[in-house]
């Protein structure tokens, strides 16, 4: 490999975890018309395994921004990232896979925790996303997001 190539590959990864980012942080501020265009044109969400839906950006942005309501606080942890350049029959790199775990802490709206209450999450869940990524001419998009939700908690009140 040249450094060239190498350079290029390093560049790749930054651009896409910088992406993934984004993708947390639009969602944590409810900034659905910024999660709109971390996605390619053909991009889909499929949030089923953590009882929403799937279909194209639009259309969860949508469900997104109605089921968040329920949460004033939201804070997506996104770690242990596995990024995987596509070189499969006819990719010619202008593709990325992404194995991410999640965990997510959110507080129900209305607590607050003020007068000295708690502000812990009222409820946590976690799992693995599984994005797919493409290169376009704005640069790397959501081709795909499937959620993979393992676990949820509710602590005890």
């Amino acid at each position: 490999m040249t450094q060239r190539v190498e350079l290029a590959t390093v560049l790749d990864r930054l651009a896409v975890d910088e992406l993934i980012t984004e993708y947390a942080v639009a969602v944590d501020d409810g900034d659905w018309t910024a999660y709109q265009k971390l996605f390619a044109p053909d991009g889909r969400a499929d949030y089923r395994s953590a009882g929403g839906i799937e279909g194209d950006a639009v259309e969860v942005a949508g469900w997104l921004a109605r089921s968040m309501e329920l949460f004033g606080m939201r804070q997506h942890l996104i770690v242990n990232r596995r990024v995987r350049f596509g070189v499969l029959e006819h990719d010619t790199g202008d593709t990325a896979h992404v194995q991410a775990d999640y965990v997510n802490p959110m507080r129900f709206a209305g607590h607050d925790g003020g007068s000295g209450g708690s502000t812990a999450p009222d409820f946590v869940c976690g799992g693995r996303y599984a994005f797919v990524l493409v290169r376009t001419d704005e640069g790397w998009r959501l081709r795909e997001v499937v959620v993979r939700e393992k676990w949820r908690h509710t602590p005890d009140r």
